[in-house]
């Protein structure tokens, strides 16, 4: 079933705890916080009915129509097909809506094409997994995932020699028709637009940490759950023309508290194996099919960026001048070479799983370390081409309500490129994109997206073939030996 806009705004409303402080939100699509972000979301499950991107959006299957996101491939066209969703998705907020529904419906997708990978020695979960992923694309399921323990629950040793509790989430009880959990994950973003919470661990566990293995799916408005927001960047935004970006595209952050939260068996995917945890992204195609979404949503930006430098340097009259043109010119080298590493995930595609066909894991993998790195050196180059423009503009647009007002801001903000309006609308999307406080959550973001540069960099250091490489340096070696004596 393929869930509208309004239909998913209306299971909004279920009694989840939202918090702002100590503010407790009743309705997050009316909200002022959040509900022009609620309606970005709605946009999302819309298009899929549109009959232009129907085919694009969704596929059909034993007479049911799915999102595309829960395709599982088998073909590198299945690839293109999931790949062309992702990118309808992220260009529908270009790129700045993170966690979209197809974010982490793609890690589950990903783990079902493997279920076995959940059975242990003591549990056997593939099947729930399974189910869950049937639940998930029957029902259109929206969900987040919070996979992080809080940064103070770190060094599990330091709380065992204090004899306190770390306030990572964690089983605290066992009964039988579930457990019951307790304790903070994060960070859950967009969780407040969510229908679920995948609750597990990213990170490596400590092997002592055997309840805080638990990995499971709670509704939103599981009763002990409350959502603490960060601080909303969208309550900064008068206006979209003054804010266009932060108006309707702050998905939110948020920390997950478990206070007594019961979990039924059918939806624990892992408990009580610390390693198992963890591994369960790596040994199925999840982290690969979630994190190729990131990809392909970072190559939306890309383009905004790249767009954004052509026109302000347009606008200043400065894309004449060898020097500018060279520098956008690099900008649009560097779009095309994300969009290269994407289509390449496709063209080197895996044959793994048995009977599925995966993006490349080694290219994937690179792509991310790409994105990380490049982020905040591309957008100092769309600040740098900005130059002052930026901070050249009034308070706001309402001096266009007043007649005096407008007639000098006509007379002295227009250049021979841009009409005064025209100019500022540029330069006020420009600024949100480096100078606001929701450029500020971007930069952060994309830096810290899939954990420190050093956990990104070690997955690419996992998938090499080492074999291979060392095996060149050998295989040249082998070609001479020590010379004789003169």
């Amino acid at each position: 079933m393929l869930k509208t806009g309004k239909e998913h705004l209306e299971g909004l409303r279920d009694g989840r705890t939202v918090y702002i402080g100590k503010e407790k939100i009743d309705d997050v699509t009316i909200h002022p916080a959040f509900k022009n972000a609620a309606q970005t979301v709605a946009g999302l499950y819309d298009i899929k009915h549109d009959p232009a991107h129907k085919d694009i959006m969704s596929f059909e299957e034993d007479g049911e129509r799915y999102s595309m996101w829960f395709k599982r491939a088998k073909t590198k066209d299945d690839l293109r097909q999931r790949t062309a969703a992702h990118k309808k998705i992220a260009d529908l907020s270009c790129g700045l809506f993170g966690r979209s529904p197809d974010h982490v419906s793609s890690f589950v997708t990903g783990m079902s094409t493997n279920p076995s990978a959940f059975d242990s020695d003591k549990y056997k979960f593939g099947d729930n997994l399974l189910a869950y992923y049937e639940h998930m694309r029957k029902n259109d399921i929206f969900a987040t995932y919070a996979v992080l323990p809080p940064q103070a629950a770190r060094d599990p040793e330091y709380y065992a020699k204090q004899n306190k509790e770390a306030p990572t989430l964690r089983v605290v009880r066992e009964d039988d028709d579930g457990v019951v959990i307790s304790g903070m994950k994060m960070l859950a973003t967009s969780a407040v637009f969510c229908d679920e919470i995948w609750i597990g661990n990213l990170l490596p566990l400590a092997p002592s940490q055997v309840k805080e293995s638990i990995t499971c799916a709670v509704p939103c408005n599981a009763e002990g759950m409350s959502l603490w927001m960060r601080q909303p960047i969208s309550l900064n935004a008068g206006n979209e023309f003054d804010a266009p970006l932060t108006w309707k595209y702050d998905e939110t952050d948020v920390l997950v508290i478990c206070d007594e939260v019961k979990v039924p068996w059918e939806k624990i995917f892992v408990m009580d194996d610390a390693v198992l945890a963890r591994s369960v992204y790596i040994e199925t195609p999840a982290h690969c099919y979630g994190n190729h979404q990131s990809n392909v949503r970072f190559w939306s930006k890309m383009q905004l960026i790249l767009g954004l430098c052509s026109k302000v340097t347009q606008a200043s009259g400065a894309a004449k001048i060898p020097a500018v043109a060279e520098t956008v010119g690099r900008m649009a080298a560097l779009e095309a070479t994300i969009s290269g590493m994407i289509h390449g995930q496709i063209e080197m595609a895996e044959e793994w799983p048995e009977g599925y066909t995966t993006y490349n894991r080694r290219v994937m993998y690179a792509a991310l370390n790409w994105c990380t790195e490049s982020h905040s050196q591309i957008v100092d180059v769309l600040r740098e081409l900005c130059g002052g423009g930026i901070l050249q503009m009034p308070a706001n647009s309402y001096v266009m309500h007043d007649e005096q007002m407008r007639e000098q801001f006509e007379k002295h903000f227009q250049t021979p490129q841009l009409e005064a309006i025209d100019r500022m609308k540029l330069f006020r999307l420009a600024w949100d994109f480096v100078g606001s406080e929701f450029a500020g959550r971007q930069q952060s973001y994309e830096k810290f997206y899939a954990g420190a540069s050093f956990i990104v960099r070690n997955h690419s250091h996992r998938e090499a073939d080492w074999g291979y490489f060392d095996g060149i340096v050998d295989n040249f070696m082998s070609g001479y030996d020590v010379p004789e004596p003169r």
